[in-house]
């Protein structure tokens, strides 16, 4: 049987918003309310904001340290300008290479590797699942789905609170556009 999994990116935080590495900041406005999610099971990554948008949300979401975040080793809380100004090869190298991690954290070819191994493990019981995410997390969801290689994760872009839908079951997936709610 076909699942259907909604990947809810996070709501804004200050991180989104300077287009800085994150650093587990929480989000600029918790109180909004959001459209509940209908699923059998709703994960999350186990970051702040992501259980403050799970909150907003209405759902009691499982954190999962499968969908934790890209580790970016000592560029988090800093902005790409900031790190291009200091290290410019190392940026470069970090976004040509994607076996480079010159942040000494996760280089994007592992973090694709993980996030994918974690969409091909969900359990096949359930038909209807969610889960609250990084951006970082529903970009490499993506390129796992429609088979793209590491160079497309720079060419996606996830806004706060949007949905993303991938169909399919693992091993197999397909990202569904446009998404209405």
């Amino acid at each position: 049987m076909t699942m259907r999994l909604v990947l809810v990116c996070h709501g804004a935080t200050s991180a989104t918003r300077r287009a800085a590495f994150p650093a587990d900041e929480p989000l600029e406005h918790p109180e909004v309310v959001l459209e509940p999610l209908r699923a059998d099971v709703t994960f999350r990554t186990p970051a702040v904001r992501c259980l403050q948008t799970a909150v907003a949300l209405g759902v009691d979401a499982v954190p999962d340290d499968g969908l934790r975040d890209c580790d970016h080793g000592i560029w988090r809380g800093r902005t790409l300008d900031e790190v291009t100004a200091d290290d410019p090869l190392a940026v470069h190298a970090w976004l040509t290479d994607p076996a480079a991690a010159p942040h000494g954290g996760e280089s994007t070819r592992d973090f694709l590797g993980r996030v994918g191994a974690w969409l091909d493990a969900l359990p096949r019981e359930h038909h209807r699942i969610a889960a609250v995410v990084t951006p970082a997390i529903v970009k490499a969801a993506v390129v796992h789905a429609v088979l793209g290689t590491p160079a497309s994760f720079w060419r996606i872009d996830v806004p706060p609170l949007s949905r993303t839908v991938l169909s399919g079951h693992p091993m197999s997936w397909t990202l569904r556009l446009p998404v209405s709610p």
